[in-house]
């Protein structure tokens, strides 16, 4: 019993060192989460349903890897919100609840900047290999490596999730913790093994990108007859540095929360918060502006879905 106790209180040991907001505080904070993310749930859901009524997207690589993240992102943030409202309300919550809601945010969450890794080497084959891109990228190819992705995202988690089950008593599973990734998958060996795979992620997805932009780069400079169009990709390519900047915060995220947990020990859940913003939202807010509304044929698609919907509504 007095292991068991012991044990507890290292589990709670991060949620004891916080003072819980006030209530307005928490209603704000709530209302501005769940506000964000309905919102780009929202202009998501209308890039996914423009997708589906339009079969010739479809058809097109870029727009198959485009919407996998864009689903990827809508599911991340209805898990995320939905831990973070969980977390204001209940403060401490079921640990098999957790482990589970955890486990799918942080495939979701790494899936982002790998997909984005994904997108810009399409571009790459597109601009400097147009004849051989759709022999290199086809439908099947481009599925399957959708399916690399979420393997690679396993790799991260799934470790983890045996860890937890061989070094952990079962009681653990039936009690209640406070639900934060470092506060339940614990083992210095996860600890560690999380570290080494977020530096090899952001090593190899960074490679890929400078590779795929220095390449374009030097096929604009030596293509002057169709300067508009490699202009237009590198411009694409500068988007998506952009946005990989963003959704690295992923991978130096758990470093930064510990610097700034050590220089600020009293604003435990402020810097909870101000994480999850700058970490997993605002990433999910540019994506859907970066890489639907500004594709000229995707928003081709996406101006008749909406001018349809308004024509049936004054029809109505």
């Amino acid at each position: 019993m007095t292991s068991m106790n012991s044990s507890s209180n290292d589990y709670n040991v991060s949620s004891s060192l916080t003072s819980r907001d006030s209530l307005s505080t928490a209603v704000a904070k709530n209302v501005i989460v769940v506000g964000l993310g309905l919102t780009i749930n929202c202009i998501n859901g209308t890039l996914v349903y423009t997708f589906r009524k339009h079969q010739i997207l479809h058809m097109n690589p870029r727009y198959i890897l485009f919407i996998h993240l864009v689903l990827n992102d809508m599911i991340q943030l209805t898990v995320t919100i939905s831990v973070l409202i969980l977390i204001y309300v209940f403060y401490m919550i079921n640990a098999s609840l957790c482990c589970f809601i955890v486990t799918l945010a942080v495939f979701t969450t790494l899936n982002t900047p790998l997909n984005l890794a994904a997108m810009a080497v399409e571009c790459y084959i597109a601009v400097c290999f147009p004849l051989r891109h759709s022999q290199l990228c086809t439908i099947k190819r481009t599925y399957s490596l959708i399916g690399c992705i979420w393997a690679l995202s396993a790799v991260s988690i799934l470790p983890d999730i045996f860890i937890i089950l061989a070094t952990e008593p079962e009681w653990l599973f039936h009690s209640t913790i406070f639900c934060e990734r470092d506060n339940l998958f614990r083992h210095p060996v996860s600890l560690k093994k999380r570290d080494v795979s977020y530096l090899l992620y952001l090593t190899v997805v960074w490679l890929v990108l400078l590779c795929t932009y220095f390449r374009i780069f030097l096929a604009a400079k030596t293509a002057n007859s169709v300067e508009g169009n490699f202009k237009k990709a590198r411009n694409t390519i500068l988007l998506h540095g952009f946005q990989l900047l963003l959704s690295m915060l992923t991978y130096v995220g758990p470093q930064l929360k510990q610097v700034l947990f050590y220089w600020f020990p009293k604003y435990y859940m402020q810097i909870l918060f101000v994480n999850y913003i700058f970490v997993q939202i605002f990433p999910r807010f540019v994506s859907p502006i970066v890489y639907g509304l500004r594709d000229k044929t995707f928003r081709q698609y996406l101006r008749k879905y909406l001018t349809c919907t308004t024509t049936t509504e004054k029809l109505i």
